[in-house]
């Protein structure tokens, strides 16, 4: 495990988003488009790439070891002086902000994957979480996430102006877990 650590948790968020336990009917108080992407089983990043096709882009903008938030670490059990692998990135295509992601994965899960989740570099998440074919959504939540809840960072590198939707999604890979947090931005929301 690296060294290094950053002192907060997050380069896009100033503190946690509310989320909201994923229950029968909160699917049907969503916009069509929110709920287009929030329920998509599939890969993202394949969704984005139908759309898209080779112009979608990942750009890192933080993966370090660092503590998660309270939320995170309470949803996958994991210890509260730990470091874990914290990575965020904006998906875009054509220059166009289309999805803001924070991944959180454990030494544990890196471990058990032989390395491949802490050498992604603009490698998208999405297409190799995807290739295990036993990998297994444990729980997800949904959240709106206003303005003044994103840095100064996340809101000149996705142009921020409104609140965003998004979803975070516990996965199974191997027997282990790692959280995934997704916001969707107006691009992606405009047509479905």
């Amino acid at each position: 495990m690296p060294r290094f650590s950053l002192t907060l948790p997050s380069l896009l968020l100033k503190r946690e988003p509310l989320w909201q336990e994923n229950r029968p009917g909160l699917r049907h108080k969503l916009p069509l488009a929110v709920q287009s992407w929030t329920y998509e089983s599939g890969s993202l990043t394949q969704r984005l790439r139908d759309r898209y096709g080779n112009a979608v882009q990942v750009k890192v903008l933080l993966q370090r070891w660092c503590t998660p938030f309270l939320s995170e670490r309470r949803l996958m059990g994991l210890p509260e002086q730990r470091y874990h692998l914290v990575r965020e990135v904006l998906l875009h295509a054509h220059g166009t902000p289309l999805i803001l992601a924070r991944t959180i994965i454990p030494e544990s899960t890196i471990k058990a994957v032989n390395n491949k989740l802490a050498h992604l570099g603009n490698r998208p998440l999405g297409e190799i979480i995807f290739s295990y074919p036993k990998l297994e959504r444990i729980s997800m939540d949904v959240s709106l996430v206003k303005p003044q809840t994103w840095t100064d960072k996340a809101l000149s590198e996705a142009n921020i102006q409104q609140a965003l939707w998004g979803r975070r999604t516990v996965y199974g890979i191997a027997h282990h877990q790692m959280l995934v947090n997704e916001f969707f931005l107006p691009a992606i929301l405009e047509r479905v």
